[in-house]
């Protein structure tokens, strides 16, 4: 809409004078539609949108993967620092035994250095273990927005169920991660562009008009014969270009020929990442009834060493040897549980959050 007035003067040799216009009036102009390239561009601006909200749940699901890991290493290393804690006790008591034997006269001077050698050593393991826990911890506040110097995490026993897999996974469930969707909407995205590129090769048909009120007279200006009105079309298309137009429809199809290849990739990259998972949630298993047997009887063989030593059979050496070695099987048989827990938060960021089938989309 639009109002104006203006004023002009005409001098020759037959009149003067000064004339006012009047006018009031509104325009528009509509392009239509005719080759698709405004609803191609329509629907590659939308493919893109939402390929960013998929990338935006990518970051999301890393995130979390990312902070349950920390946490679960964390459990771990609370848990190391418990068993250091009854480790230590109990080389307390190994060394206070010693200690007895030898003012008794039973045990040489080398049996108590060996046992206070021993006893700092666990000692030192149980403080250096702090420097873990700190570094978890601080990782735990980074990702959930907390100053590291105010952030803490109480120690706590570490309770995780085991994964209950169903005998098959369908491939389904990786049409939900983040990154495979979002790859499918720029392919989405590049091959709406192609249709825009096309249409380029076409004319641009436009459709222009116009109504309004126009008079010399202010006050006859709404009125009827004071109406006008026009209507107009234009047509345009570039006759030489000197080639400009099949180089953008060329890239155009380049680009969604990028976009199908970096798809198949991403796919074929899901599937080995939850394989490679499932592989190592397989084998950790069977490492870890192992290792569970052998704790037992590394647990087992110290005790009896020990006895062995209380009776004078054996030399301090040997349960020393004995204790250092249960101590290292019940850290592997933690470590083998952290392990665990990392394949398991891996195999469910690699199924895009989970498996449940009332989940897949």
């Amino acid at each position: 809409m639009s109002a104006s007035a203006s004023r002009s003067g005409v001098r020759s040799s037959f009149s003067t004078g000064a004339v006012t216009t009047y006018q009031l009036g509104a325009e528009a102009l509509w392009e239509p539609d005719l080759w698709g390239r405004v609803r191609r561009s329509v629907e590659a601006a939308t493919a893109t949108e939402q390929a960013s909200a998929a990338e935006i749940e990518s970051a999301r699901l890393s995130a979390q993967a990312a902070l349950v890991q920390n946490y679960f290493s964390l459990r771990i290393i609370d848990a190391q620092r418990d068993l250091l804690v009854n480790t230590v006790e109990a080389f307390q008591r190994s060394f206070d035994l010693t200690r007895n034997r030898y003012e008794s006269g039973v045990a040489a001077k080398v049996d108590i250095v060996q046992a206070d050698v021993q006893l700092k050593g666990a000692q030192a393991q149980l403080i250096d273990i702090g420097i873990d826990r700190a570094r978890f911890e601080h990782a735990i506040a980074l990702l959930v927005g907390e100053p590291a110097s105010t952030f803490a995490v109480p120690p706590a026993a570490l309770i995780a169920k085991r994964l209950n897999l169903p005998p098959g996974l369908p491939s389904e469930l990786l049409e939900r991660r983040p990154d495979i969707a979002a790859q499918e909407r720029n392919i989405a995205a590049a091959n709406a562009r192609i249709g825009v590129a096309q249409a380029a090769f076409y004319p641009s048909l436009s459709l222009s008009g116009s109504v309004g009120l126009r008079n010399s007279i202010l006050g006859d200006l709404i009125s009827a014969p004071s109406r006008i009105w026009a209507l107009g079309t234009g047509l345009a298309q570039t006759l030489f270009d000197g080639g400009a137009r099949k180089a953008v429809s060329q890239q155009a199809i380049a680009a969604y020929d990028i976009e199908v290849a970096l798809y198949r990739q991403t796919v074929l990259l899901a599937f080995q990442e939850v394989e490679d998972q499932l592989a190592t949630l397989r084998i950790l298993e069977e490492e870890a009834k192992l290792q569970v047997a052998l704790v037992r009887a590394a647990r087992l063989a110290a005790e009896l060493v020990t006895n062995q030593y209380r009776a004078g059979v054996v030399s301090f050496l040997n349960v020393i040897n004995a204790q250092t070695t249960a101590l290292n099987a019940e850290r592997n048989a933690l470590n083998l549980e952290g392990r665990r827990l990392a394949a398991m938060v891996l195999l469910v960021k690699a199924l895009g959050g989970g498996w449940m089938a009332d989940a897949v989309r």
